[in-house]
């Protein structure tokens, strides 16, 4: 029978490359996995156990998507990304010194239950949700 264990990868396409890279590597701490020649135009980010891909639609790759997302359609709703280490003072403190704007923290439902997180948005305006990891 197939089970699921955790997401592996999400692709997210951007026009913004270097921004893009910027706020996940400088903001939320994921590191550069590797990078494919321009041309092709995959980048890919750690983010714990799975990957953050960014294309750069600009790029071969990029290009067999179509176009750009934009204000009128998405190729996402949002991601969620689980954090450690970090209370939900201190995760709002630290996003609002990094210049990301700061909405309110609710109780969601998520793959571990129900649990605390907070919408941010990428600077390619894609929906970010930081979700706290709980205590075990």
């Amino acid at each position: 029978m197939l089970k699921i264990v955790m997401i592996d990868h999400i692709v997210l396409r951007t026009q913004k490359l270097q921004d893009m890279i910027g706020f996940y590597v400088g903001v939320l701490n994921c590191t550069v996995e590797r990078q494919l020649d321009p041309a092709i135009g995959l980048t890919q980010l750690r983010a714990g156990d799975a990957l953050i891909d960014l294309v750069d639609v600009d790029s071969d790759l990029g290009r067999s998507g179509g176009r750009a997302a934009g204000a009128e359609g998405r190729n996402l709703d949002h991601l969620c990304l689980r954090v450690t280490g970090i209370d939900e003072a201190e995760l709002a403190e630290y996003l609002q010194s990094q210049a990301i704007a700061v909405g309110e923290f609710a109780e969601r439902y998520g793959a571990d239950g129900y649990g605390r997180s907070i919408y941010i948005a990428d600077p390619d305006g894609n929906t970010v949700e930081l979700r706290i990891a709980q205590k075990r």
